[in-house]
């Protein structure tokens, strides 16, 4: 089954799918109401997320390891999980919001 990215206004989506109508049924299914603004079917069936076009890779302790303790430690609360990490880091709220919804992608 491909892969599919799938965009929305407020949402980038990667699903397998039969086809084009089945990826856009996905995004219905997920968030209805939403409009796809885009639809790619990947070439490959893998999807790789950088961490440097995140900025993920500036520090010397990996941000990885630190926001996946920050959401176990809030319970998967994004939240809390983002003040925590802004307290064990130093970092602002917007790279702390990155990097805990970029994890929380990723399956913490």
């Amino acid at each position: 089954m491909p892969l599919y990215e799938i965009e929305t206004l407020a949402h980038i989506i990667i699903s397998w799918a039969a086809d084009e109508q089945g990826a856009a049924a996905v995004v219905e299914d997920a968030y209805p109401g939403e409009k796809v603004v885009r639809l790619t079917r990947r070439p490959r069936d893998t999807w790789v997320i950088s961490k440097s076009a995140l900025g993920l890779t500036t520090t010397l302790n990996n941000p990885c390891s630190t926001a996946r303790e920050c959401l176990s430690k809030a319970s998967g609360d994004k939240l809390h999980a983002i003040r925590l990490y802004m307290h064990e880091t130093g970092d602002d709220l917007d790279r702390a919001r990155k990097v805990i919804e970029s994890n929380m992608v990723m399956g913490w």
